[in-house]
């Protein structure tokens, strides 16, 4: 048992992570003909509190209540993977990337949540107000607007061949590689 705790503590290669996560399309296919995403259990969510009188959320969320316990398990998996199996090893990043990030004042030695950016006191500043508030409400519109969260396009949607998955997976890396270099560096010297 030891041994197996200690093997699931260490990074895992993309040859072993990735076809676990590609075989999970097949395996909610089988169950069902479940597809996989995220953002769609927030309307799930949304249509079992609120009142029925609203369009958009008029259907029968119980038919996709597997949906919500996929994401409960999502959550307590991170929550044990974080606690149990954590790896003790530093996180390794590329000098330059580390150079970059302390140019734009991004203190990268803390592990994989910068201290400088993930507190109590960054949340509540201009910066944190920016980084989280704007930037949550442009990642749910643009979730929204897409019809599904990187999971279900980059996952689900190319995995069928589906040309609206290939261009919001495009649209998706092209707006991170936008604001990484065009909007975030300016952003964090505030």
């Amino acid at each position: 048992m030891v041994l197996l705790i200690e093997f699931l503590r260490k990074p895992w290669p993309w040859y072993i992570g990735g076809p676990l996560i590609g075989l999970t399309v097949p395996a909610l296919l089988v169950a069902g003909n479940k597809r996989l995403g995220v953002s769609s259990s927030l309307k799930h969510i949304c249509a079992a509190c609120v009142p029925a009188n609203i369009n958009f959320l008029h259907y029968d969320w119980k038919k996709e209540s597997w949906n919500l316990f996929f994401v409960a398990g999502i959550l307590i998996g991170g929550i044990i993977a974080g606690d149990v199996f954590a790896n003790p090893l530093p996180v390794d990043i590329s000098s330059n990337t580390v150079y970059l990030l302390h140019q734009m004042g991004v203190n990268t030695k803390s592990g994989l949540l910068p201290d400088n950016l993930f507190n109590w006191h960054a949340v509540l500043s201009l910066k944190g107000i920016i980084l989280m508030i704007v930037g949550g409400f442009m990642v749910g519109f643009g979730t929204r607007y897409a019809g599904g969260c990187t999971s279900g396009h980059g996952i689900m949607g190319l995995s069928n061949l589906q040309w609206p998955s290939l261009v919001a997976v495009i649209s998706f890396f092209a707006g991170g590689i936008i604001c990484s270099y065009f909007i975030l560096p300016y952003v964090l010297k505030l």
